[in-house]
């Protein structure tokens, strides 16, 4: 097999390959031992005829298409190893050469991912923010523990803001009651201003037992934008009541016998999240300047996919949301334009990331073992509520593995550069790099367990270059038709 290189970009190449028609045997074999069990010739057992006879039913010229669809994938994935070239997603094949018993002869127009090394990843610095904390802190953590176990009172007084009530509502336009509408002893917090405009305002300075009307614009349902009378009725008043923040709010919202221990042990908790915090800002700050310091230049084709795939997964989280395209911009205060540019420049950056730390695994020779890879799905699962195991098996059966194994390999080059980096907090204090993240992650490793014994063992010694290089061989061969 001959094959030649031309660079057309440093991100795409066009590939010809010569193949001269005895290297074609093993294909030839296996187009005549399916199409033999096919056919029914007289004479012969299904799966038995002989090649000539084959060519004559069938024709020689099917007979040659089918053999160089099948061979066409298997030497385009020669051809690529042999070159050493790191292919990105589907070839465009096309066959310009194929005489019988003479040779065969392709194109295939590839994207690729640029040549480059990445030289200074060490000694990155980065700062973040202090991991200390305070008094006012722990205070509000305990508060938000005291409204965990709080009371609702009844209470004879005007309503004012933080009251709980009871209210019942209706509505009407033009002296029309809307059915749809009225609902009956809802439970509301004043001062949220979570229903409808007015409501708050109207409810502020009522008591329990009142009843008075307001007009506003109805929100949502089938008289959406309507201008409507709206009754509201209050049934109850209550108030939040918190518990004493003594030794016995302490036995009663922890297992600790005095105050003192349970606060000691909101800060010690508070410190190891902010710990954690510290740890996955520096990541990110780091990661985001290794971006900065490499110059190289990205497939378009690359790019686009995951713009669409990104676009793609916030369409379904909208959707699972019930919210529009238009609320959430209207939310974020951003144009379609500025929303555009935005997702092209996470995808340029993503794209960009994987190259650099898929460049990185290869200089330093990193793999991922067994236990990694099920460490990976193990704390995917929980991500994603599902058990390891259903994970697992629906990686292997979807062919999903070898992304697994990007990922955890990608991951571990950019412990590799966190590792090497300066992080300091902002009072110029060095964090230490040994991490309660490395620790959570062998335990989560460990609690895996038997269940992930589905992921088999040829998938481990994958090299990082093969795994993001996967090609299709039946799209590969279609295109040779």
């Amino acid at each position: 097999m001959k094959t030649d290189v031309e660079e057309l970009s440093p991100t795409r190449v066009k590939l010809t390959v010569e193949v001269p028609f005895e290297e074609l045997d093993h294909a030839f074999d296996v187009t005549y031992k399916s199409l033999a069990k096919q056919v029914r010739i007289k004479g012969f057992r299904p799966g038995k005829a002989p090649a000539r006879l084959i060519d004559r039913y069938v024709g020689r010229g099917a007979v040659i298409s089918e053999a160089v669809n099948h061979a066409v994938p298997e030497l385009y994935n020669e051809a690529i190893q042999k070159e050493e070239l790191f292919a990105l997603g589907q070839p465009d094949v096309e066959v310009t050469k194929l005489e019988d018993n003479d040779e065969l002869a392709f194109t295939a127009e590839v994207d690729i991912r640029p040549k480059f090394e990445v030289e200074d990843y060490k000694g990155i610095e980065v700062t973040v923010d202090n991991a200390e904390v305070t008094d006012e802190q722990v205070d509000e953590q305990i508060g938000t523990l005291r409204e965990r176990f709080s009371t609702l009172v009844g209470v004879d007084r005007p309503i004012q803001d933080g009251d709980h009530l009871s209210i019942d509502l209706s509505a009407s336009v033009d002296g029309e009651v809307l059915e749809d509408v009225a609902v009956s002893g809802y439970s509301y917090e004043v001062g949220t201003n979570a229903m409808l405009e007015g409501l708050d305002e109207t409810l502020r300075g009522m008591e329990s037992g009142g009843e008075a009307t307001f007009s506003t614009t109805l929100v949502g349902g089938e008289h959406e934008g309507q201008e409507a009378d709206v009754t509201v009725t209050v049934h109850s008043v209550k108030v939040k009541e918190l518990p004493e923040l003594d030794d016995e709010f302490a036995q009663l919202a922890s297992e600790f016998d005095t105050i003192e221990e349970l606060r000691q042990d909101v800060r010690k908790r508070m410190g190891e999240v902010r710990r954690l915090q510290q740890l996955s800002a520096a990541r990110d700050k780091a990661l985001e300047k290794l971006i900065d310091s490499v110059d190289i230049p990205l497939p378009d084709a690359v790019v686009d996919e995951e713009v669409n795939r990104r676009r793609q997964s916030l369409e379904q989280q909208l959707a699972q949301g019930g919210l529009t395209k238009e609320a959430y911009l209207e939310s974020q205060e951003k144009t379609e334009e500025e929303f555009d540019e935005e997702l092209a420049s996470g995808a340029r950056s993503a794209v960009k990331a994987g190259f650099i730390l898929d460049q990185l695994a290869i200089q330093e020779d990193l793999s991922a073992d067994q236990s990694e890879l099920s460490q990976y799905v193990f704390e995917q699962a929980q991500r994603m509520g599902v058990s390891p195991d259903q994970l697992a098996q629906h990686l292997v059966e979807s062919d999903q593995i070898r992304v697994a194994f990007t990922e955890v390999v990608r991951g571990k080059a950019m412990d590799l550069v966190l590792a090497e980096a300066r992080v300091t907090d902002e009072d110029g204090n060095v964090i230490e790099q040994e991490s309660t993240e490395e620790q959570a992650a062998k335990a989560a490793a460990a609690a895996a367990g038997e269940a992930l014994e589905v992921i088999e063992d040829e998938d481990e010694a994958a090299e990082p270059a093969e795994a993001s290089a996967e090609n299709d061989d039946a799209k590969a061969g279609d295109a040779a038709q």
